[in-house]
């Protein structure tokens, strides 16, 4: 929903969240409609969680990551 009144929608294909109180980072990524959250970090107990979403937003999977973590090589650190 645009939050002004002549906004238009964007799509977000990708989106990371480093935080550095948990030491964990978030990675969104969106493609054809379907939504995947990542979920790495060395203070998980039971390994990186990965989670995907149906078309409607609800879980449709989830379990331990398998594979390393891919992060994009085009992300710059912002000081």
């Amino acid at each position: 929903m645009p939050l002004k009144p002549n906004a238009a929608l964007c799509k977000v294909r990708e989106q990371i969240v480093e935080d550095d109180a948990s030491g964990l980072v978030l990675q969104f990524e969106c493609t054809n409609g379907r939504t995947r959250l990542v979920i790495v970090g060395e203070k998980l107990p039971f390994g990186n969680r990965e989670f995907i979403f149906d078309d409607d937003g609800r879980e449709a999977a989830a379990g331990t990551l398998l594979g390393g973590f891919r992060r994009p090589s085009w992300l710059k650190k912002v000081d």
